[in-house]
């Protein structure tokens, strides 16, 4: 097996393993267990939480300490046990404790993957610009693939989803000690401190007001993502209780229709290019809240039956909601600071979004809907959660332009150029 083929495989199981339970766990936790809404608000949290310093911690130990590839697999292995441990777990509570524990171990495979996958194609004389983009979007199939598995199956509201990922967990982590060596750098690069190794050097941008902006608005953003990973599906599986609405494809299969999502994520990713040498980040990312407040907005009057285009539609709107403010956001950072703070300026935008917008999605989205939005009988209203939703990311959008001064400038537009060639 080429190298290419060998990281293509691993990430198609390293995004397999997230699809497989990432979307549907609401629906399990709703259908299945009939816990609370305040406290499923809080298993969303446990990303965040655990990437606010683990990728960090994994990062100085693969750096020091460990192979890369080797403490992939471990933390993979981990996460298989913890995985096959969840279906057996019958209290709330306890249930965060257990998915928290996973997430500390998945969190940081995330960024020890594209560490072994840029040891690997430097090692074998390839281009990594060229040749890593081709291989990760094989991620993202692997989440659609996984997706398509667990619903065409019908364990959507089932614990099979978790034993589902715990197995392929398991196989990607014994398979991650055959992947080409990553030895620790330390080494072959000047000494770090344990500040700087962890990135704190970075948060000094808080001080110039255009990253103080972007980072906070990054945040909120980071929110708005979690509201539909969490709700998403779950929101499709309440039309179950609609009789008229039972047989139909969209309620039958709707992990499916919710993978309309990941499918247009992978062609925006071409489209940015374009959009950022003719608009600039701040028409960008502009344009990312608006199609959030279009991805809320089309849900709220969408159904099954007559309203289907709409929530197809809401589908393909996902790709620019997402797209447009992560991969963007991360090109504006690579391009606006200066080279010695780099690596840590890119980790304090993930924390910003998957660290603490992640929290502030998950418990706020959690507090809301169980206190304003849930009848008596536990049902959910939610096209009033949509709307409020909406309404929150059009806030976003009417405020952004006028606190984030910032005016497109033709280096940003060479950076754009650079990638494409």
């Amino acid at each position: 097996m080429n190298v290419k083929f060998r990281l293509t495989v691993m990430n198609f199981l390293q995004f397999f393993i997230w699809g497989s339970w990432l979307i549907t766990i609401g629906v399990y936790w709703f259908q299945n267990k009939n816990w609370s809404g305040a406290e499923f608000g809080a298993i969303f949290s446990t990303m965040g939480i655990s990437s606010i310093f683990m990728p960090a911690l994994t990062g100085i130990i693969s750096d020091r300490f460990v192979n890369a590839e080797k403490l992939y697999g471990v933390l993979h292995i981990l996460g298989a046990i913890v995985l096959f441990t969840l279906p057996m777990v019958t209290n709330p509570s306890v249930f965060f404790w257990v998915i928290l524990l996973n997430m500390i171990f998945y969190m940081p495979t995330l960024s020890l993957s594209i560490t072994v996958a840029y040891s690997a194609l430097k090692s074998s004389n390839k281009d990594v610009v060229k040749d890593y983009p081709p291989i990760r979007i094989w991620g993202t199939i692997g989440f659609i693939a996984a997706l398509w598995v667990v619903s065409l199956t019908g364990n959507e509201a089932s614990s099979n989803q978790f034993y589902i990922a715990s197995a392929v967990s398991l196989a990607l982590g014994l398979y991650a000690f055959t992947l080409p060596k990553c030895p620790p750098l330390a080494s072959k690069i000047a000494t770090k401190s344990f500040v700087d190794a962890l990135g704190l050097k970075a948060f000094t941008l808080f001080k110039q007001r255009k990253f103080a902006v972007f980072f906070f608005f990054s945040m909120f953003l980071g929110a708005a993502l979690q509201l539909t990973n969490a709700y998403g599906d779950t929101f499709l599986h309440d039309f179950k209780n609609v009789p008229a609405y039972q047989d139909l494809l969209a309620v039958k299969y709707p992990a499916v229709i919710m993978s309309i999502s990941q499918i247009s994520e992978t062609l925006f990713i071409l489209a940015i290019p374009f959009f950022l040498r003719k608009f600039g980040i701040k028409y960008v990312m502009l344009f990312s809240m608006i199609a959030w407040v279009l991805r809320f907005g089309l849900f709220a009057f969408a159904d099954p039956a007559g309203g289907l285009w709409m929530i197809i539609l809401s589908c393909i709107i996902y790709g620019m909601a997402f797209d447009f403010f992560n991969i963007s956001g991360s090109l504006f950072v690579e391009t606006q600071i200066d080279e010695t703070i780099r690596g840590s300026a890119q980790g304090l935008f993930m924390m910003m979004v998957n660290g603490f917008g992640a929290l502030f999605g998950s418990f706020a989205s959690g507090y809301i809907i169980q206190h304003f939005f849930t009848n008596a009988d536990q049902s959910k209203d939610w096209h009033h959660i949509w709307l409020t939703f909406a309404a929150y990311t059009l806030v976003l959008a009417v405020v952004f332009p006028f606190i984030f001064k910032y005016k497109h400038n033709k280096a940003e537009a060479k950076a754009i150029e650079a990638m494409n060639h």
